[in-house]
């Protein structure tokens, strides 16, 4: 009981924490930073969440289940995927950026996406390349297979957690700039070009890692 306990609390501190790392923030920046409002924000980072959770406790839920880990290569190819994606996102926020609102429009924002369902799609890459390594640290943690199943659900409810929190107290801040539509304009090719940078950092280094492995 003891050790589910602490797997449990381990897992959910080491989500929130995962949640604050570079490609989940840049990710989530260049769905949200054309449609900021509070509420929409929060919507896109739990749409996050759920795609992120949902795939990390699968996949990794059968590897712990079969007392397997994924090989080095296959992991590194799944991280690949993720600079792929950071690339994507931001070259598309680029694309579609935010135009100056109508004077019937006032008040709105053009989203570089317009629902969650982007959010959902990033949050599943990010699970997947993450859910081999989680796995293999989970099984090392704790004897019980049931203990690290519900460690890493944890791990993805802290990470949901950690991003809706985020983009809560993001929400105000974006939402004061983009009532400037350059500001708004700017905060968009901002995220975009950040996303663009650690995507392709990103990806030199799994292919450094596929090559040295």
């Amino acid at each position: 009981m003891l050790e589910s306990v602490l797997a449990g609390a381990v897992g959910l501190t080491q989500g929130l924490r995962h949640a604050l790392e570079p490609d989940h923030v840049t990710a989530l920046a260049t769905v949200v930073a054309g449609g900021p409002s509070t509420r929409r924000s929060v919507g896109y980072a739990a749409a996050w969440g759920l795609g992120h959770g949902a795939v990390l406790v699968s996949l990794g839920g059968t590897l712990v289940l079969a007392g397997t880990v994924l090989p080095p290569r296959v992991g590194e190819a799944l991280e690949l995927l993720v600079g792929v994606m950071l690339v994507v996102l931001g070259v598309r926020a680029l694309g579609l950026g935010v135009r100056a609102p109508d004077p019937a429009e006032a008040g709105h924002t053009h989203a570089p996406a317009r629902g969650p369902a982007p959010a959902f799609l990033v949050g599943c890459v990010h699970g997947l390349a993450g859910s081999g390594a989680l796995a293999a640290m989970a099984l090392g943690a704790t004897a019980s297979r049931g203990a690290a199943i519900a460690g890493l659900a944890l791990y993805a409810a802290g990470a949901a957690l950690g991003m809706m929190l985020l983009a809560g107290a993001a929400g105000p801040v974006l939402g004061r700039l983009a009532r400037a539509p350059r500001s708004a304009t700017a905060l968009v090719q901002l995220a975009a070009a950040a996303s663009i940078l650690l995507g392709v950092v990103w990806f030199a280094r799994s292919v450094a890692g596929i090559v040295a492995g």
